[in-house]
């Protein structure tokens, strides 16, 4: 098992010391496998348990269950489809926009319903989204937002004008908010490891330390799936990697991760919080082509992400520490917040992002009998995304026509990235370029 409680906060202050369950050995048969033990593979699991306890599902996961982005990521439970609506709409359609903000706002409801409802203690606080615009030009794209969403009819957005954000932050810096009471906060890895237990108590079966060295279709149907100590034969093949799936020659041009990075403040004193006000204790993202998040943990440290990301090459999943992109997070914690200089950091980690090359989520299929599934394409807002996409290969399985599985981004076409040389190049100067705007153009 590798050292997981090194990968973030969220993994090293788990209330209990992880105990791996066994590896996967020998040869084993099961109706459905999913390999990926993540929000997307551990909700899969669940919800086919409930759809029919009879079947049989096994997850094989390489570490830890949360191991992975799920146990690293920011913690927001909000109703971004990959990026903008404004985005969205203009790679897709309008009609097709406005379903997937439908499917977001159910997924956050869902994934609200599922904490709640099963107890999952994972510090969750239903306090809020708020995208914030910090310039003119942030101004001018959450206002573009706005319009697509007055246009849908859409509700349950409030508008937040610099006077209301002066008073609710004790900060100057916010000139708009968009505020979306549904979505919430939660720690990470105490999600992901409650999630497991309920998998469990359905009767999904979970094989940690278990890496898949490869998986095949059988000639005879079905699938097999490798790992150093044993092999599982399945009918179904769920592909819960997001942006693991590098590590795969069928999912590799489909989608390449970016890292992206945290820093954790110390706890705030009483006096320190009275300063910044943030009674809403909302997540908060700002408007800018390399958006800047940021929230409050249940003990009131400031965890600040974003700003930057690390790039990848080829299969390498190195990428979790970026100095410079950390003294930039932790600067900017005082831009937004001045009366904080001096304030202590004590953590700082970093994890990867599953991005397509549209930057649009998707489920897809390999193969004409759309019994190979796969989840791809978070671009960093996947906490209910993922767990709701858990929900939907769930009922492809199953055989259960519902309105999620019919969603236009299931079995939609995706587009391959190029070779890795042409794909190294063009994302250093869209990086490059993204970095140029912000700072000039987007600041």
């Amino acid at each position: 098992m590798g050292d997981y409680a090194s990968k973030s906060w969220w993994l090293e202050s788990l209330p209990e010391p992880i105990v791996a369950n066994a590896p996967l050995a020998g040869a084993q048969r099961a109706d459905v496998a999913v390999i990926g033990g993540g929000y997307t593979g551990l909700s899969t699991a669940y919800h086919l348990k409930r759809l029919d306890p009879a079947i049989d599902v096994r997850v094989v996961e390489a570490d830890v269950c949360g191991f992975g982005a799920s146990g690293r990521n920011g913690g927001f439970s909000m109703t971004l489809f990959g990026l903008t609506k404004g985005i969205t709409r203009l790679r897709f359609d309008d009609q097709r926009a406005r379903a997937a903000h439908r499917y977001m706002e159910a997924a956050v409801d869902g994934l609200h319903e599922l904490i709640t409802e099963n107890r999952i203690d994972c510090d969750y606080e239903r306090s809020g989204y708020l995208l914030v615009g910090t310039s003119p030009a942030q101004v001018r794209r959450v206002e573009h937002d706005f319009r697509i969403i007055e246009k849908w009819g859409a509700k349950g957005i409030e508008r937040w004008e610099r006077q209301r954000l002066a008073e609710e932050f004790h900060t100057d810096y916010y000139r708009i908010g968009w505020f979306e009471p549904r979505c919430g906060i939660l720690q990470p890895a105490k999600l992901a490891r409650g999630m497991k237990a309920l998998a469990e108590k359905l009767g999904a079966q979970i094989y940690e330390n278990s890496p898949v060295t490869g998986f095949s279709k059988n000639a005879g149907g079905g699938y097999i799936v490798k790992t150093p100590a044993g092999e599982l034969r399945s009918e179904y093949l769920v592909l819960a990697t997001n942006a693991y799936s590098v590590l795969f020659p069928q999912l590799r041009a489909l989608q390449r991760p970016v890292f992206t990075h945290i820093v954790m403040s110390e706890p705030l004193s009483a006096s320190r919080m009275e300063s910044i006000g943030w009674h809403c204790r909302a997540g908060v993202e700002d408007a800018r082509d390399l958006i800047h998040y940021y929230r409050l943990t249940r003990d009131n440290r400031i965890v600040m992400g974003g700003g930057d990301v690390s790039l990848t090459y080829g299969a390498d999943l190195d990428r979790d520490l970026n100095e410079k992109t950390f003294a930039h997070l932790e600067r900017h914690v005082t831009e937004v917040f001045p009366q904080l200089r001096g304030i202590r950091f004590t953590h700082r980690w970093g994890g990867p992002v599953s991005v397509t090359l549209d930057m649009a989520p998707v489920i897809g299929f390999l193969g004409a009998d759309r019994k190979a599934i796969f989840s791809l394409g978070c671009i960093g807002h996947g906490v209910s995304l993922t767990h709701y996409n858990g929900l939907t290969i769930a009922e492809l399985i199953a055989g259960r026509r519902t309105w999620r599985t019919g969603m236009f981004f299931v079995g939609r076409k995706v587009l391959p990235w190029p070779s890795d040389p042409v794909t190294h190049g063009a994302v250093h100067v869209i990086r490059g370029f993204m970095k140029l705007e912000d700072r000039i153009y987007y600041k």
